[in-house]
Parts: C-alpha cells; structure tokens; sequence
C-alpha cells in the first residue's frame, strides 16, 4: 500500500474517532461527572419519587368451587299422577310455595270416611257417658266406646296426612332448576322432580397451606372473581377453617360466604379467590429506588439539590412497591432514576426542569402523601 494511501487512511479513522467522541459528548455524556465552565462537577440528572404512606395488604390465593347455603331433591313421598306442576327452571320460590301436585281423590274420600267414622265414635262415647251416670251400661263399654274413639282420631290424623303427602311444597325459599316430567306423568316415590337452591348466599369451599394456619379465621374478607363475570369482583367473609391439617397435602380446608342477593352466582360456578390475611399502614417507594450492596440497603435521597445516602430497613414488596420500617420519613424524594451516577454529595438535576437548572432546594415542605 502506498504512503498516500496509509495516510488517507490514518485520516479517515482519526476523523471517525473524533466525531465519535464529539457525539458521547454531546449525547451520552451529558450528564456524566466533567468540567463545567465554571470548574465545578455537572450535575446528574436524575428522577425522584415521594416516600408516601399506604395501606398494605398480606394476601393468599386460592380457587374454590360455588355451593349453594342449602340445596335438596325435589322428591314426591309416595307414587302418583302428576295434576299440577308449578316449577319452571330459573324461577324463585318462597317457602311453603306448592311446587308440585298428585291425584289424591282417594285420599280425599278416605278423610271424609275417617271424619266421619270419628263423629260417630265421639256421639258414642258421649252417649255411654250419659248412660253411665245412672249405671245403666259398665265401665268397661265406656273404657271400650273411649278406645274406638282414639282409634279413629289417629285415623283421621294418617289420613290427612296420606293427603299432605299428594302435595309437594318447597322448604325453603330458594331457586328451582329444571325438570324432566309434565303434567300426567306417573311419578314414583323418591323420583327427583328437580333441585331446590337457596342462593342468597354462595359458599366456597377452598383449601389452605399450613403456612398460613395461624393468619386465617372467621370473619376475615376475601374477594373473589369469574371468568363468567370478567371485571366484576364478588366480596365474602370466612364462614368456618377447619381443625385439622391434612398430612399428605399438608392443607387445611376452609368455607367463605359470599353474598348473593341478585342470585348471580350458580352452584357448581370456579372461583378465583384472594384471602386478606392482614392490612397495615406503611411507607412506601418504588422497588428502583432500593440499593442491595452487601450486607446494606440503602437509598439516595434529595436533600437540598444534593444526594444523600440513607441506609433502611425494607419489608412487604407489593405491585412495584416496597415497605420502608426505617430510615425515611414521610414526604422525604428519593432517587429512582441515573442512580448508576450518583454519590453520595452529588449535585442533582431533576429530569422535567429546565435545562441547566438544579434539582429543588427547601422549596417547601413536601405534601405528605397519605
């Protein structure tokens, strides 16, 4: 290669080196530690984040499946002819509400047989009492006229009861599922005609780690959502936790009530659930903001446009933010952003302000943030 060439070349190269370092400075080394005009350090552009106090919740997941507070078998007690059938699926019955109805025109006919039978045996028995005051029958047919008349009372009292048995009511208010019969179908004794719910409350039966035995008891709040219902959050209490600790899962059961009024929420229906175990006020930062370095934590914090390094005491992390115990106090900036940077003693310009400008400097006391 020639000599004019090689320096041609030199050329190039040192001119790519110096644009190079004309550009770092320019665009990368703004914020660096140099010279300014004045012979002082430049300051560093940083971002800052108000320690603030919020209320922190400890919580723990865990997925259930809905059961309705009370649920039964429509069942008729005896075999029949369905005359009436009042259930349609989806409708809320109260309790005492006839659902169901058989033939009972025997039955009927055997009360009026029975009502009768026990009117005579009443006529009888007063009859004898009369007769018996002037000794003109024995004590033994009135004690025997006394028996007949107790023989059909109880007649009376099975017949009326054969008759209830023909009409099936609902025990409780509740919501009637479908059914597979109609009107003249022939039923037997335990058939199921449909389902009966009380939904008016959910219960959800979950399980546990024994981690968190100690944390979990009656009346505490959990939240609860469904893929079903995306975006609606459904709320409840701890109903009952179990007493005993499942040695294979090492698990324990517990049963939440959420309340259902609108009767939302079906039988059967997944649940994702979120337990609160516990809730406290603390002062929080930005995870950024956290220096780990050996043994210590520490951040760096604004005081008067310089940066200060404070060694804390961290605790809960939660959504991006951490628990300070000790080591700031509320209202206090610290340093979340260009904290690669800066020392201790730096000077700080607040990233937003004006070019040139410094980072505050007892501007006021910060407002707390609660």
């Amino acid at each position: 290669m020639s000599v004019w060439k090689q320096l041609l070349l030199l050329c190039l190269l040192g001119g790519v080196a110096y644009g190079g370092f004309e550009g770092y400075k320019t665009y990368l080394a703004t914020d660096a530690v140099a010279e300014a005009p004045s012979g002082g350090p430049r300051p560093v552009t940083v971002e800052l984040a108000i320690a603030e106090t919020r209320l922190l919740q400890q919580t723990i997941e865990a997925v259930g499946t809905t059961r309705a507070l009370q649920s039964i078998d429509i069942v008729p007690e005896v075999d029949g002819r369905l005359v009436e059938l009042a259930i349609t699926s989806g409708a809320r019955v109260q309790k005492g509400d006839i659902l169901a109805r058989l033939d009972d025109t025997i039955e009927r006919a055997d009360l009026v047989e029975a009502e009768a039978m026990l009117t005579e045996q009443r006529q009888s028995v007063e009859r004898i009492r009369q007769l018996r005051r002037t000794n003109a029958v024995s004590k033994a047919s009135q004690e025997e006229a006394t028996a007949r008349l107790a023989e059909a009372t109880a007649e009376v009292e099975r017949t009326r009861r054969r008759l209830e048995d023909r009409v099936i009511k609902a025990p409780f208010a509740g919501v009637v599922g479908l059914t597979n019969y109609d009107v003249g179908a022939r039923v037997s004794e335990g058939q199921v005609l449909t389902r009966l719910d009380d939904l008016s409350e959910i219960e959800v039966e979950f399980s546990l780690p024994e981690t968190v035995f100690a944390q979990v008891s009656r009346g505490q709040r959990l939240s609860a959502l469904s893929a079903a219902f995306p975006g609606r959050e459904f709320t409840g209490t701890i109903d009952a936790v179990d007493n005993r600790i499942d040695p294979v899962s090492r698990a324990f059961r517990t049963r939440a009530l959420i309340p259902n009024p609108d009767s939302t929420l079906p039988a059967g229906m997944f649940l994702s659930l979120k337990l609160i175990l516990s809730e406290a006020e603390a002062l929080v930062v930005p995870e950024e903001a956290i220096i780990f370095q050996a043994a210590e934590t520490y951040v760096f914090v604004n005081e008067n446009g310089k940066a200060a390094r404070r060694v804390v005491v961290t605790g809960q992390r939660l959504d991006g933010m951490i628990a300070v115990t000790s080591g700031l106090q509320p209202g206090e900036e610290v340093i979340t952003r260009g904290l690669q940077r800066v020392r201790p003693g730096s000077d700080l310009k607040i990233k937003g302000e004006d070019k040139g400008a410094t980072a505050k400097s007892n501007a006021g006391t910060p407002e707390k943030a609660t």
